[in-house]
């Protein structure tokens, strides 16, 4: 699930060497943090937080698979 959130999020920015994912793995659920610069923090929101719900729903999709809840966060 990381490398998924990590590609998905270089794609998309101007500074793809400032992209930063954690992954904080428990039994059912796993936390994915995504931190960009600041000026890429609008690309990766998207209007009205569009791109963000895309990438959310790529990642419950893909985490259905493996029979594990992902939740994605993106830090300031």
């Amino acid at each position: 699930m990381k490398e998924l959130v990590l590609y998905i999020a270089k794609a998309l920015v101007d500074h793809p060497e400032q992209v930063e994912v954690n992954e904080i793995e428990g039994e059912q659920t796993s936390v994915i943090e995504l931190k960009v610069a600041k000026d890429d923090l609008g690309k990766i929101i998207g209007k009205q937080g569009r791109t963000a719900r895309a990438m959310r729903t790529i990642l419950s999709a893909s985490s259905t698979k493996i029979k594990k809840r992902s939740v994605l966060e993106i830090i300031e």
